[in-house]
């Protein structure tokens, strides 16, 4: 695990990407449809900056997250998508500038919190580092939707390394989040990184594995492709079965994404 300051700088950068995509785009561009249902391109900045915020108040004020999580019980199905509705109907250069200086605050909150403090958030409390690890991968992830609603193509970074992580370690909360029991023994995870370097992680002779490109890998976990339009190998039942279930991020199971058509 990198140390937090290159996380946040990393957190930052990934940031910045999606940033330079929604910049330079005419106010109507905004309402353009993105392939999670019902969300446009306002609706994904929305989220990321209603998010952001949640974790800057998880970072410094615990009294007031906990009222936040109330929230979030009393309307568990919803919760998520009213912050990003709402948000969405903002001018989009004043959600814009909302969602810049949402990064900006949650970086410097993250960088402030004492070394072994455990943050609370909507699940187990985590460091600062797992926070920041989980907020890169919600902005690459949302990222990727606002690429495609553009037809554009991002380039894979190193920061993909975080996204994996994640999706490796949030591996039995995938299987318990739809009820099923975990499989005992650990996966062999080995990836090829955006340079052709290798990314791996469990034992060497685990007899269950997952391989592929890491940038497919990550696009799995997220679930923003179908297992069946990348070209990861699964050896062994429990690790196929892992990836119809895998999701990197906290809530109730996603949907996940149809195959691509032919």
């Amino acid at each position: 695990m990198p140390d937090l300051h290159s996380l946040l700088a990393d957190l930052a950068a990934e940031g910045d990407s999606v940033d330079a995509l929604v910049a330079p785009l005419p106010p109507a561009r905004w309402a353009d449809p993105t392939p999670a249902e019902s969300w446009t391109i306002a609706h994904q900045i929305a989220h990321l900056a209603w998010t952001d915020d949640q974790a800057v108040v998880a970072a410094t004020d615990a009294a007031a997250f906990a009222a936040l999580v109330e929230q979030a019980l009393a309307d568990p199905g919803g919760y998520v998508e009213t912050g990003a509705r709402e948000g969405a109907k903002d001018d989009p250069a004043d959600l814009l500038a909302r969602w810049r200086d949402g990064r900006r605050r949650m970086v410097a909150a993250l960088a402030a919190v004492p070394p072994g403090t455990r943050l609370p958030w909507f699940g187990p409390p985590m460091g600062a580092a797992t926070l920041a690890t989980a907020r890169l991968m919600e902005t690459w992830a949302h990222g990727e939707d606002v690429a495609d609603a553009l037809g554009e193509r991002r380039a894979p970074t190193h920061r993909l390394r975080h996204v994996a992580h994640i999706g490796v370690r949030t591996r039995d909360f995938a299987f318990r989040n739809r009820g099923l029991e975990p499989p005992a023994e650990e996966f062999r995870v080995v990836l090829e990184g955006p340079g052709g370097e290798e990314w791996t992680w469990g034992p060497a002779d685990a007899r269950q594995s997952v391989t592929g490109p890491a940038l497919d890998f990550c696009h799995v976990v997220a679930q923003r492709r179908h297992r069946a339009d990348v070209a990861l190998v699964a050896t062994g039942p429990d690790a196929g079965r892992w990836l119809d279930v895998a999701q990197a991020f906290a809530g109730p199971p996603g949907p996940g994404r149809a195959p691509a058509p032919g």
